[in-house]
């Protein structure tokens, strides 16, 4: 949603036009007629909300609206690329990585490596990102160039501005259709690296206090066994009491997860 706003925002600034104010915005050899329905008709043409710019000579001399609108696109590419860099990491494996999910395989692999998946949409949009980020240096560059009255690289601009454009777009399409569309879940990986991780002790940590939580955390470290076995060896909950608590919808909520045991206990 960020980004949409953004972008809304962003088009907002491209609405306002110095056409009419001839070479350097004052509207020398202009028509008075011309200068005055030169941006509604535009405006009607296009069927955009063109407005024409409070001062021809500001709007002439700066190109800030551009920077605005590519940073925008930046802004959005960069989300994108993160969340490309999530899955990612997310699908490494099969055995040393991550392998929560499953990223669709788009091409057969690695030459090398026979079964290998790679993450090639995700690196698509992972390279795109990194284009538009450049796109987005050069835009911010010949702007701040101009001198003066006026600014003789536009056509820079443009031309990387279009492009950003015009890829982030692709990106996207690309992303939806041939990834996030086709992941899948490794439930049962999930829930083992859910189980045997030591993390979960700060979701018992209410129920049996923190210095019993550090030590049952310190334990688990160094014996390799998992919090729950360590937690039933010393019976400080019951497997029902902790099924609750470790319930892994109840772990992303705010608050105490399972409270209501404490309360049960009069805690």
């Amino acid at each position: 949603m960020r980004d949409i706003r953004r972008m809304d925002e962003a088009m907002g600034e491209m609405c306002f036009l110095n056409m009419g104010g001839t070479a350097i915005g004052t509207g020398i050899n202009a028509d008075p007629a011309y200068l005055k329905r030169i941006v509604p008709n535009l405006a009607e043409v296009s069927g955009m909300e063109l407005v024409q710019a409070f001062d021809l000579i500001d709007a002439t001399q700066n190109l800030d609206p551009f920077v605005a609108v590519s940073g925008a696109i930046k802004a959005c590419a960069v989300t994108l690329s993160k969340i490309a860099n999530d899955f990612r990491l997310m699908s490494s494996g099969p055995r040393t990585g991550f392998a929560e999910i499953n990223l669709p395989a788009r091409q057969n692999g690695s030459s090398i490596m026979p079964g290998k998946v790679n993450p090639v949409i995700p690196e698509v949009v992972n390279q795109v990102a990194f284009n538009i980020i450049g796109n987005d240096v050069t835009i911010t560059m010949s702007a701040e160039a101009g001198q003066l009255e006026l600014n003789a690289f536009e056509p820079i601009i443009f031309y990387c501005m279009f492009q950003s454009i015009d890829t982030l777009a692709y990106a996207v399409q690309t992303f939806v259709d041939n990834c996030v569309a086709g992941i899948t879940a490794n439930r049962d990986r999930c829930r083992s690296l859910v189980e045997n991780s030591v993390g979960i002790i700060t979701a018992i940590c209410p129920h049996v206090g923190y210095q019993k939580a550090a030590e049952i955390a310190k334990k688990a470290m160094k014996t390799g066994e998992s919090v729950r076995s360590l937690i039933l060896q010393e019976k400080l909950l019951t497997d029902e009491e902790l099924d609750e608590i470790l319930e892994p919808v109840h772990m992303t909520e705010p608050g105490i997860s399972a409270k209501e045991l404490l309360l049960k206990k009069g805690l």
